[in-house]
């Protein structure tokens, strides 16, 4: 994939989120699906285990980006699950978008995962769902997996997020979606929307509009006489994971070297927030081939060129927090080598990630010797040229481990990393990518 250099990268693996949904939607479709560039990682993995659980017939993911068919079972399709648990390991998004969907088809079920998930909290989808009717036995500790969904949703439901999830968003869509009722959900700020895209992909009228501040997405009730909205099956080829590319794009910025150039990449607007983050720090990214999948309802793509350069300090509020949750670990590995503090605030949720990712990034920059400030919602980092060393834990967070890789890869760095093989569940050949 990529030379010793790192420069001649053209493709970095497909998007992690929609590649969840591609499976999830089109089981839910109606004919046969066609997919290529699918993230073959431990999540997937995950969430197509569980599917084949459900009754859904799918071979197993390509580890080429290949093509990979499959027939939907429709809406109405699934079926309750022999034997015990569905296991979602590490994976947050299988549980709680299965989580709105089994409720909303009123499958009964019980979700469960590795040691991480079991610790994430859930009610933030429960307790909404719950006021659509649905009922749900907490078969571990309070509002964690394991879950036992009971019996289904029977209401429709208009709710306001606390904060802005695409993980809470999508659930509930999927909740009214599978039941047949209307949902409505109103958020403080825009969260990633690939849920809304590939519904409408398929046919299914999602309406979305600003109403004051707030952004909302509605899921009509099907038309009198129909039960449930039917999708038509997907033919997509899913775009390369821009949190993944982020990584990339972070080595191309702090490495000298000709320009870096990816190829293929997400650049969906409520995931990109970095890329402005970056650019006011002084980066040098270009777009090429700028296209969308699917005409206006798709994903848009690009290819990325990154040139080398030096960065100055920024900061970084709570409202460009939802269009960037995932990048912040990159970006303050990237304000280590920045002149000048970067301030990070408003990234409360990053506390119930994978691990605590404010408490692992702020413990390991000290590790390496970088000046760090912990806030409750955030950190400060202020930057320096002198070279970092030391043994960094991941804390069984795949996107710490890749974030101090980038650092360790850079020139005059000695950085250990324990439990390299974490990337594996969002970047299979992360290793050799960076080179």
């Amino acid at each position: 994939m990529a030379s010793r250099r790192g420069r001649d990268v053209t493709r970095v693996p497909g998007d992690k989120s929609i590649s969840h949904r591609a499976l999830l939607l089109g089981a839910l479709a109606e004919g046969e699906n066609q997919l290529t560039g699918l993230l073959p990682g431990a999540d997937c993995q995950s969430t197509r285990s569980v599917l084949g659980r459900l009754g859904v017939e799918l071979p197993e993911l390509p580890d080429d980006a290949g093509l990979l068919t499959f027939r939907g079972v429709g809406v109405a399709g699934l079926r309750a699950p022999d034997g015990g648990p569905l296991d979602c390991g590490n994976s947050g998004t299988t549980a709680r978008l299965l989580l709105g969907l089994l409720a909303g088809a009123g499958v009964r079920a019980t979700l469960t995962g590795d040691d991480s998930l079991r610790s994430r909290p859930m009610r933030r989808v429960t307790e909404p769902l719950s006021a659509m009717g649905a009922e749900f036995r907490e078969e571990g500790e309070e509002g964690r997996l394991p879950i036992r969904v009971e019996s289904g949703v029977q209401h429709t439901l208009e709710y306001r997020t606390p904060v802005a999830s695409a993980q809470i968003k999508s659930a509930l869509l999927l909740a009214g979606l599978a039941a047949g009722v209307a949902v409505t959900v109103s958020e403080p700020d825009r969260s990633r929307d690939h849920t809304e895209r590939m519904l409408r992909m398929a046919g299914v009228p999602i309406h979305q509009e600003v109403v004051g501040s707030r952004w909302k997405v509605s899921l009509p009730a099907p038309p009198v006489g129909v039960s449930r909205w039917s999708l038509s099956p997907f033919t997509m080829d899913v775009p390369g994971d821009f949190s993944s590319a982020i990584f990339l794009i972070a080595l191309g910025l702090l490495r000298e070297g000709d320009p870096l150039r990816l190829k293929h990449v997400g650049i969906n607007p409520t995931r990109t927030g970095a890329l402005p983050v970056l650019e006011r720090m002084g980066a040098r990214i270009r777009y090429e081939s700028t296209r969308s999948l699917d005409g206006d309802v798709g994903e848009p793509v690009a290819d990325l060129v990154v040139r080398p350069g030096s960065l100055t300090a920024t900061t970084i509020g709570a409202a460009e927090i939802p269009s960037l949750i995932d990048e912040v670990p990159i970006l303050a590995a990237v304000a280590s080598r920045a002149r000048g503090r970067t301030v990070i605030r408003g990234a409360e949720e990053l506390r119930v990630k994978e691990s605590d990712r404010i408490h692992a990034l702020v413990t390991n920059l000290r590790i390496l010797g970088v000046d760090v400030e912990e806030f409750p919602d955030g950190l400060a980092v202020t930057g320096s040229e002198r070279p970092l060393e030391g043994s960094v834990e991941t804390y069984h967070d795949h996107r710490i481990a890749m974030a101090f890789a980038v650092l360790g890869a850079l020139p005059g760095n000695r950085i250990d990393i324990e439990d390299p093989s974490l990337v594996e569940i969002s970047y299979p050949g992360f290793w050799e990518a960076l080179g």
